[in-house]
């Protein structure tokens, strides 16, 4: 039996409740989803960056000449990063082959950086940068009884 007293013209009913909460409460789960897929991008792209760096500098320890490791370490980041299926808006790949040039005996090592400009104003989410720059380095010994290129 329904409660007279509840009913009674001192008290109001609360059907449109649901819909001020939802209306308050939505636009801040949209934002908080929208921050956790923003971070989630920036530690993957962060992690296939890592990887990308780690095969260029591979690639280019295994080369004799510095020429031969610049062009191998750029094609080797280039198809590291294709691969894991991560689109840079801009991309660039810094090689120092120092290490090359070391007397064969002596243990050399080769670095690369990997500099990658993500895209994240597909997320329109406001305060949010349009994109950020990930940067990662890996070093890569040459072997050092391996002949050297001139």
């Amino acid at each position: 039996m329904p409660c007279r007293a509840c009913w009674s013209p001192g008290f109001r009913r609360d059907e449109g409740s649901a819909a001020i909460e939802a209306a308050i409460v939505l636009p801040a789960l949209i934002m908080f989803l929208c921050m956790a897929i923003a971070g989630g991008r920036m530690v993957i792209s962060g992690a296939k960056i890592d990887s990308a760096a780690e095969a260029a500098a591979r690639e280019a320890s295994i080369h004799r000449t510095a020429a031969a490791a610049h062009g191998a370490a750029q094609s080797a980041a280039s198809e590291s990063l294709a691969d894991q299926g991560i689109t840079c808006a801009s991309t660039s790949v810094n090689i120092n082959t120092g290490g090359l040039s070391v007397p064969v005996g002596q243990v050399g090592t080769v670095t690369v950086t990997v500099t990658c400009t993500v895209n994240l104003a597909d997320l329109l989410l406001p305060g949010l940068p349009g994109a950020k720059t990930l940067t990662s380095t890996a070093t890569s010994v040459v072997d050092q009884f391996r002949q050297r290129g001139a």
